[in-house]
């Protein structure tokens, strides 16, 4: 079976979820927090800039470096706003930097990867069809934001219940996911483990450190900080599967190996974050 068929439901659904939580204040917060909102899309935007340095010192092939750069232009999470409410976050700053952040990176996300696919790619005869790229950005992501987002305004209680079943399918969705390709792949998983691994480890590590000191930057307190940690951390993998698989887009499953390995290490990393900050909380 065509993993595709797979993904984009996922993908679609996860969206769908985040739309089913966004009201028009999670928009609006920029206006009432711009400099955590800012520091957070900054960190958010940055991302590829970091994933490509990281290819560079890795000497990475042009698949890998291209899926090193696809997953690190993705939005947030969808989890993102559970490990915010665990690590005792801002979690209405989490909400509104995962929507904000979909909602931009769907037209960043294009330009981005042109570039990087023009620079490193077409050596090797890799290339990117833009608009089918900006084309499935629209249906597979916008477009079930704006449903939710319009479900939840006429029908909130409907809302809230269909909400409350996908966001716990969420997290289960995403490691299926990336259990599929994972095993679909592994051998080329195996083969190039120990320079991938190290590439996706650093990536995260990166935007973690660069995330905390964007925070101190834009004098941020404890709770944006948090927040703005796992958010910059946690990518929607799901998103660069999708692009990667896609028989409109890259077609290729390798490009998405980057990202299933940093599905994977975002949830351990971030997990450990959260139980460092309960650990001293405690004490």
């Amino acid at each position: 079976m065509n993993s595709i068929f797979i993904v984009l439901p996922i993908l679609t659904l996860l969206m769908f979820c985040l739309g089913l939580t966004l009201e028009g204040k999670d928009f609006l917060l920029v206006f009432k927090r711009g400099k955590a909102v800012i520091g957070g899309l900054v960190g958010q935007l940055l991302m590829p800039a970091i994933a490509l340095a990281v290819a560079k010192v890795m000497h990475l092939d042009p698949i890998f470096t291209i899926g090193l750069v696809l997953i690190a232009c993705c939005p947030g999470g969808s989890s993102s706003n559970i490990f915010s409410m665990l690590a005792k976050g801002d979690v209405a700053l989490s909400v509104s930097l995962t929507a904000l952040s979909s909602i931009i990176t769907l037209f960043t996300l294009p330009l981005i990867m042109q570039f990087v696919t023009s620079s490193v790619g077409q050596q090797v005869g890799i290339q990117l069809p833009i608009r089918n790229l900006l084309m499935q950005n629209l249906v597979t992501m916008l477009l079930p934001i704006i449903i939710g987002i319009v479900l939840r305004y006429y029908k909130p209680q409907l809302a809230a219940r269909i909400a409350k079943v996908l966001s716990k399918m969420a997290f289960p969705a995403l490691m299926l996911l990336a259990g599929i390709f994972f095993v679909q792949h592994r051998e080329t998983i195996a083969d190039n483990f120990s320079v991938l691994g190290l590439a996706v480890t650093g990536l995260l590590l990166a935007a973690v450190i660069f995330a905390a000191v964007l925070c101190y930057l834009f004098c941020l307190h404890t709770k944006e900080r948090r927040t703005i940690i796992i958010e910059v951390g946690m990518q929607n993998a799901a998103q660069a599967i999708a692009i990667a698989s896609s028989p409109f887009v890259f077609n290729d499953g390798r490009f998405a190996i980057p990202a299933i390995l940093y599905a994977l290490m975002m949830n351990v990393v971030l997990l450990t974050y959260v139980g460092g900050i309960k650990l001293r909380d405690k004490n």
